[in-house]
């Protein structure tokens, strides 16, 4: 769909990896989170991977990055207005994921006939 040099396939890429999309829910219920709380909240996830997710998240102007000078330095994230508006469309996705997961465990093995059309 996008050539892989394009700046939505980039983004998209970030969004729809394997912890993008829980980063930005994770924000999306609360903000501003520091990296601890963000980390904790997600579970599963290497301190490696989410700095990493977040880079991607801020440099694609999703998600802010406020560094408060202390000793240690105190780091919060949060939603800019543009990943505010993307968690709206995630948001209902996950809703939508949770009112059909369990139509889609059973309808999996499914499949029309070979030939067949599938019903609307």
């Amino acid at each position: 769909m996008f050539h892989t040099e394009c700046s939505a396939r980039r983004l998209l890429d970030h969004v729809t990896s394997r912890w993008g999309i829980w980063v930005l829910l994770r924000l999306h219920e609360r903000q501003p989170l520091r990296f601890y709380e963000l980390r904790d909240r997600i579970g599963g996830i290497s301190e490696k991977m989410l700095s990493q997710t977040l880079r991607n998240l801020v440099e694609d102007g999703l998600v802010w990055r406020e560094v408060e000078p202390a000793t240690p330095p105190k780091v919060a994230y949060g939603l800019t207005p543009l990943g505010g508006g993307l968690c709206a469309h995630l948001a209902a996705m996950l809703d939508w994921i949770e009112d059909n997961a369990d139509n889609a465990d059973r309808t999996g093995d499914q499949a029309p006939s070979e030939g067949a059309l599938p019903s609307a």
